[in-house]
């Protein structure tokens, strides 16, 4: 696992920096809890809004540790809600006791450690909560079991067996043939705005950007600014001015239309590229614009 400071070690830790160098690591985290890399983004926002108005440096020993304790819990209020509201998940903490029977030694381990981080996000919603905390932790963020215990407020020999079930669960479902159903295509109706947006975007035509946009426009650049009104088209002029030969393509994101932002022209081959989300109104005019440009973590995940 990653060496984070622990708190006792900095008289006035940066508070906001560790925060974001650990913003990828919550990510992954979350991501492969809910199976989504939006909302597992949706809980790394709410995890940095609770932390920041809880953080007290004499009394959080291990800073890492303590946001990933608040990220586990609030993922799993998370999957409760969605439980509730979809009859989908039935959630117990008595699952941490009824895993720690009957644990055994796992020979496959190792091997199972190698091949966890591929594993696709949906594959990952087919564990049960307290494996699916578990193997990730462990197999993906490489944590030891104390700490993985302590992130999850359960014990050593619980942890343990819920990891050797999750291994023994996801080797079973890599030896399934894969009977995935196609990705839902995106509708006409879809396609047609995103790809005039994008259309106008790689000819640079920011002026037709900007006919595109409502009256009142929500811009969310994610990890620097949430949720303000887009006045004047200003998002488009940053744009202009600090970017070149970025381009923009058509991808579906867990069934929802969005566009791809190829940065590689732009920044050099093996740059990675971001998602961007444009939402409409009936008019197909735009309404919001969610940009990842810097939380491309999350297109890593995807």
């Amino acid at each position: 696992m990653e060496n984070i400071p622990y708190a006792s070690d900095i008289p006035d830790p940066d508070f906001p920096q560790l925060m974001i160098q650990l913003r990828a690591r919550l990510h992954r985290y979350c991501a492969r809890m809910t199976g989504s890399v939006l909302d597992g983004e949706d809980i790394v926002q709410e995890t940095l809004i609770k932390a920041n108005a809880n953080y007290n440096a004499q009394t959080v020993q291990h800073i890492e540790g303590w946001l990933f304790r608040i990220a586990h819990n609030t993922a799993m209020d998370f999957l409760r809600k969605r439980a509730r509201d979809q009859a989908v998940f039935d959630e117990d903490k008595s699952a941490f006791a009824d895993d720690a029977a009957g644990m055994a030694i796992d020979p496959q381990a190792n091997a199972d450690s190698r091949h966890v981080a591929t594993a696709a996000l949906r594959t990952f919603m087919r564990l049960a909560p307290a494996q699916r905390s578990a193997v990730i932790l462990t197999d993906v963020l490489g944590y030891e079991a104390e700490e993985t215990a302590q992130v999850m407020e359960s014990t050593v020999p619980a942890v343990k067996a819920a990891l050797h079930r999750g291994r023994a669960r996801l080797r079973e479902l890599a030896a399934q043939a894969e009977n995935a159903a196609p990705p839902p295509a995106l509708s006409q109706q879809d396609q047609a705005l995103l790809a005039a947006y994008a259309d106008r975007f790689n000819a640079r035509d920011w002026d037709g950007l900007r006919d595109l946009l409502a009256d009142s426009v929500q811009l969310d650049l994610v990890a620097r600014r949430k949720g303000y009104a887009m006045q004047g088209g200003e998002y488009f002029t940053n744009y202009a001015a600090k970017t070149r030969d970025l381009r923009m393509s058509l991808i579906d994101v867990e069934g929802k239309a969005a566009l791809w932002m190829n940065t590689e022209a732009h920044e050099g081959a093996g740059a990675p590229g971001y998602m961007v989300f444009v939402d409409f109104d009936a008019e197909g005019r735009v309404v919001a614009i969610r940009d990842f440009r810097f939380a491309r973590y999350v297109g890593e995940v995807f």
